[in-house]
Formats: C-alpha cells, structure tokens, sequence
C-alpha cells in the first residue's frame, strides 16, 4: 500500500482502499474522496497524488480509461466530488537502472583504477534520448562491478565521449578520483589526442592549424557548424600523411574538444571526410575507387566485396592515439589504437587504386 502524501493526511481528503500490484508490474489502486477538494481536477488531483508519474502520463491514462471514476470513464476535466471512488491503473514505476549487456569491449589496457577501449563503429557511448541500451555503458555495467559515478547513473566511468561511429581510443574511469583527475586533464588540455581520417581532395599544405569557433546548427538539430559570433573557440592541427588521386590520409589533433569538431573543420576547409554524408562526405563504391582499374581477385583485398559495395559505409576517422597521465601514479601514458578493419581495407584500396 503507497505511504500518504504528507499534505493529503493534513486534510484527509481521500482514503486509500487498497493498492494491489499486477503481474507485469502494474498497480491497481483505489481511492475515495472524503471531502471537497480545493482543486478539484482529477487529472491535477492525480499528479499530486501519485508525484512519480507526470502529468502528461495521467492524462494518456484517463484518456485510455485506465482510470475510472464510480466505475465509469471520464474525462480529463472531470471535477471530482465528496465520496467519488477513483480507481486508477498505474504502469510499472520508470526504473533509473542501467542494464547490463554482454557488449564485446576491445581492452587495451585496465588496472584498478582505468579502463582504456578501442570503441567500435556503430556504438553509442552513453543511454540518451531514449537510448536505454545498446550503449558502451551497458556493455561496460555488464563488464566491471567498479565504475565511477561522477557523472550519474547514466554514465558511469564516462570522462570523454568519441561520436557513435567514430572509432578508437576512449578511457573510462573506474573509481571517482581516477575520474576527476581525468577530466581535470581533459578540461585543461593536457591531454593528447591524435586522430587519423581519410578526407576528400587534394590538400594544399601539408600540415595547417585550424581555429573556427563553432556552435549548434541553427536549423538542423543533430548537426554542428562554424558560429563566427557566437561559436565557442575550436582549433585544430592537420598534418598530411599521404596524399592520393582525390584523397588524403590526415592526421588531426585537436586542441579543444567540441562535439563533431573534427568533421565540422575539415568540410570547412573542402576537404569533408569520406562517408561523412552529415557534413558533405560521399560514400563510394569499390568500382568507383578502382576508377577502371582490374577489381581485385580472390584473396587480395577487398575481393570480398561486390563492385557496388561501399568501401566504408560511416565517417572514416579513428581516434588512434592519446596521451594521458596515470590518475594515480602520475606516469605518463601513450595509449594506442589500431585501425578497424573498414578503415584499413579503405586505405589499402586507396594504395593499390590512388597512390
């Protein structure tokens, strides 16, 4: 049986007859009112007395008829009256549990106090927006018992986040001390990160610092862009690493750490990252690398793929390295990521093909 709202055992305004739980978790509970009320609205009424569920969560409930007043349906407005009976369904309380997944984690280094991961594409660091499973926090609940909680339930051991199909070096943070040194790190950019991208065109340095302050895009919701008024500050360093017929291997370190930076930056500059279709990437096909050159034969790479495959079907950028030091002992660290199989395979059609 629920516990009285302090304010409705002041006025006994309503008596509880019973709360009885359901199979699936739901709760049958059934009220009747002693006297008038000062608001007398029943959906207001049941906010106020059940504060775990919204507004919006009983009104769709009264609607459905999943409440009932003297036995019949009524309406959202509905005023209730001295001895009406209430009898309400309520759904499973929402639960602030992550679950835990058996999602495969590349480790490439873990002592007591971190955990270092070579994410894969495809992967969502955190639950958002209604993003509940799935995620690399699943997989890591399911993995560690010991993760740090400075940052809340919803992401445990999370100090630094790489976009969903970015792949690469990522830490997580095992206890709360090894996380606020971490992010002390993070915020006053005294880490290292090193990127590697394939990126379209012809560059004309070989190496560039780019500084473009950015911000949130003002019609497209997902979507970053250069704000020259109101963007925050964003630079970046390229370096080129091999030039191809039509594309480059870059390497990128970001000064700072705003969300897409990477991508926003190098589709400034007209060089947008290959299958970045968000910022102005293109997917290609194997034949249209190969540009009518011999597709190759069986065993050598890329000979698993049909001429009208994509090559690489996300962004092409990989976080390869980062230097950090330990939270705890001090000592510095160079954490290294190798290539997925997508970028690799991308880059050896782009030697064999464009070189």
């Amino acid at each position: 049986m629920d516990t009285e709202n302090p304010k409705d055992n002041s006025n006994n305004n309503e008596q509880e007859e019973s709360a009885e739980q359901e199979e699936d978790g739901a709760q049958h509970a059934s009220v009747t009112i002693n006297r008038m009320l000062p608001d007398r609205r029943i959906d207001k009424y049941l906010k106020h007395r059940f504060p775990d569920f919204s507004r919006n969560l009983i009104q769709h409930l009264i609607k459905e008829e999943g409440v009932t007043v003297n036995g019949k349906a009524v309406k959202c407005s509905y005023q209730l009256q001295p001895r009406d009976k209430v009898d309400i369904i309520l759904p499973p309380l929402p639960t602030n549990e992550i679950p835990p997944e058996d999602i495969p984690l590349n480790i490439i280094y873990e002592d007591e106090y971190l955990l270092v991961i070579n994410k894969q594409a495809n992967l969502i660091v955190h639950p958002a927006r209604g993003n509940r499973a799935g995620t690399l926090v699943n997989g890591l609940v399911f993995y560690s018992d010991s993760l740090s909680q400075v940052n809340g339930q919803f992401r445990p051991g999370i100090v630094h986040r790489l976009d969903r199909n970015t792949t690469g070096v990522i830490v997580v943070a095992k206890t709360d001390t090894a996380h606020w040194r971490l992010a002390h790190q993070f915020e006053y950019r005294l880490t290292q990160k090193v990127y590697l991208a394939v990126v379209h065109g012809t560059m004309d340095l070989d190496a560039d610092v780019i500084s473009l302050p950015m911000g949130k895009h003002p019609t497209a919701r997902e979507k970053f862009c250069i704000r020259p008024e109101s963007g925050k500050h964003a630079i970046t360093t390229y370096k080129v690493q091999k030039q191809y017929r039509g594309y480059a291997l870059v390497q990128l370190m970001p000064k700072t750490g705003r969300t897409h930076q990477l991508r926003v930056h190098m589709s400034t500059i007209k060089h947008p990252v290959v299958a970045d279709i968000m910022y102005g990437g293109k997917l290609m096909t194997l034949e249209q690398l190969a540009n009518g050159s011999p597709l190759p034969t069986p065993g050598e790479p890329g000979s698993e793929l049909h001429p009208d495959q994509f090559v690489i079907d996300r962004h092409a950028l990989h976080a390869a390295e980062l230097f950090i030091r330990h939270p705890i002992s001090g000592k510095q660290m160079h954490l290294q990521a190798p290539l997925p199989n997508d970028m690799d395979l991308l880059i050896s059609l782009l030697n064999r093909y464009r070189s």
